[in-house]
């Protein structure tokens, strides 16, 4: 259990190294290990074959499902830190239901004490999104907006530390969102409440 607490750290304190070129091989696997994202120490990592088998088409799709998760990961665990610092909207949440942003609890429980029509309008802005803001076909992931409305495309060295940068943040969020979801439900408390009673057991 040490030994993969350990890798898990240093592989997680790698994603933060700027990208390290590896050594060439014979087999590119139909794709440049100098892509965006190979970072170290795994380098272009492929265990299962995916990409010798299905063809560079299907590894540029798949790393556009990657980054849009890290970007939904990152907006998640941004939200759970927020809220459990007891930062909120003010306001009603739900003025029928008299329903205040301050009266949605921490963690989890607090997605079922939104109304349906809150959720539906979720859902529908979501889609929204997807079909027509920022289409989910735009595998760049490039919608025009820029690094906080700064764009890079006229210097292409900064451009791809800033992606890589925004690849392995979104990684470690998705490790992070998915780590607090089940501690919450191991423990039963919010991300707040472990941190406050140290509730980090890993067994």
């Amino acid at each position: 259990m040490q030994r993969l607490i350990a890798a898990l750290a240093l592989s997680s304190a790698a994603a933060f190294v700027a990208p390290v070129a590896p050594a060439a091989s014979t087999a590119l696997r139909a794709v440049e290990e100098f892509e965006v994202g190979v970072q170290a120490p795994a380098g272009f990592l492929d265990p299962l074959g995916f990409v010798a088998k299905d063809g560079p088409e299907a590894f540029v799709r798949r790393r556009a499902v990657e980054r849009k998760h890290g970007r939904i990961a990152m907006v998640a665990i941004t939200g759970v830190l927020v809220h459990n610092a007891q930062i909120e909207f003010p306001g009603y949440l739900s003025k029928s239901a008299d329903l205040k942003f301050s009266d949605v609890p921490d963690g989890l429980g607090g997605f079922f004490s939104i109304p349906a029509a809150g959720i539906a309008q979720i859902l529908a802005f979501c889609a929204l999104v997807e079909l027509a803001w920022w289409p989910a076909n735009n595998y760049s992931g490039d919608y025009g907006c820029g690094f906080f409305g700064t764009s890079y495309n006229d210097d292409p060295e900064t451009k791809a530390t800033k992606l890589n940068a925004e690849l392995a943040n979104g990684r470690l969020a998705m490790l992070g969102i998915a780590g607090a979801m089940f501690a919450e439900g191991q423990t039963g408390e919010t991300l707040a409440q472990q941190f406050e009673n140290l509730s980090f057991s890993i067994v």
